[in-house]
């Protein structure tokens, strides 16, 4: 009686196991692409960089010199890949910006 107890209970039990979890993509922040950064212009008001650029992500309230647009995209549980630019400010005026930029945008 114990053996088919136990023989029972396996089966159950061993209907339980999931074989895999489905992870979804997961994308955050803004897409910006070398055609946006072409936009730019020295001399541009910072609202006009942010019609251009979208909303920066990351402010600093100490330096208003620059902003911080980033970027990340995880392929299904995968690794996660990066994209930073920063742009920097001259008074409130753009100046220059310095770009990391993915090879491909996985978004589009």
């Amino acid at each position: 009686m114990q053996k088919l107890t136990a023989v029972i209970l396996t089966l159950v039990l061993s209907g339980c196991v999931f074989p895999g979890v489905y992870k979804i993509n997961v994308q955050q922040g803004n897409i910006v692409t070398e055609e946006d950064l072409s936009q730019l212009a020295e001399g541009m008001s910072r609202s006009q960089v942010h019609a251009i650029m979208g909303t920066p992500l990351m402010l600093n309230p100490v330096d208003l010199s620059r902003e911080y647009y980033v970027y990340t995209f995880q392929r299904g549980g995968g690794d996660i890949k990066e994209q930073r630019i920063i742009v920097y400010y001259d008074g409130d005026q753009y100046a220059h910006y310095e770009a990391k930029l993915l090879e491909e945008t996985p978004a589009y």
